[in-house]
């Protein structure tokens, strides 16, 4: 998304390194870029949102939207991370991820294999959007995070959708960027071995619409999902 909604922009061009987002391994490959991160994370439209429940470790996979400087993401009013959320203080401690995979790095030796990506990682608070405002704003990106123009292009949410809908909101206060490009890694010993090394590039592709079977043949497949 753009960043026409910004309600927690900052003039800053990077994030402040943190201790938890600053990588134990492969330091080189971190970003605090925000152009970097913003890039990375709006070529996405899923995210992984861990949290703590009950003393265990959960992680789900959702939709997300980003509107300047925070992440939105929405869910049923009775999902409980996201009525923990609601809760007057503090809300719910999150680490929300998003990864591309561009490709697969083949090396010599099975040690040394590994994966070109681009991922962020972003850790905060998160809490329930109540005005109703920044919910409509917030569940239109979401909507446009993966088709864009979609939200345009469909019927809003009305007043019972809306009462079932949960929006929650991130900051991106403590986000930090990883990114691997280029080819295998081998050690100098191995590179005269007769095993094939390289990468295999790995693209994200779309198919062509599929119409809903009850769909009036007078409708046409709109613009933007042609630009996909």
């Amino acid at each position: 998304m753009p960043d026409t909604c910004t309600p927690a922009a900052s003039g800053a061009a990077a994030y402040e390194p943190t201790e938890r987002t600053v990588p134990s391994r492969s330091r080189e490959r971190a970003s605090y870029d925000k152009e970097t991160v913003h890039a990375i994370l709006d070529a996405a439209y899923l995210c992984h949102l861990g949290f703590v429940r009950d003393g265990a470790p959960v992680v789900l996979p959702t939709l997300f939207g980003r509107i300047g400087e925070r992440l939105y993401v929405h869910g049923s009013t009775g999902s409980r991370p996201l009525r923990e959320a609601g809760a007057a203080d503090p809300g719910i401690a999150v680490c929300l991820t998003v990864t591309h995979v561009d490709g697969l790095v083949l090396a010599r030796s099975a040690f040394n294999h590994s994966m070109n990506y681009r991922s962020v990682v972003v850790h905060g608070t998160a809490r329930t959007v109540t005005d109703p405002q920044e919910r409509r704003v917030a569940l239109d990106a979401i909507v446009d995070q993966a088709v864009p123009g979609r939200s345009k292009d469909s019927r809003p949410a009305d007043r019972k959708e809306l009462a079932a809908t949960a929006v929650i909101r991130l900051d991106l206060d403590e986000v930090s960027a990883k990114i691997r490009t280029g080819g295998p890694s081998d050690d100098p010993d191995d590179v005269s071995l007769p095993y094939w090394a390289g990468v295999v590039p790995v693209a994200r592709t779309y198919g062509t619409p599929v119409p809903a079977d009850d769909l009036d043949p007078a409708v046409r497949v709109p613009g933007y999902l042609g630009a996909l």
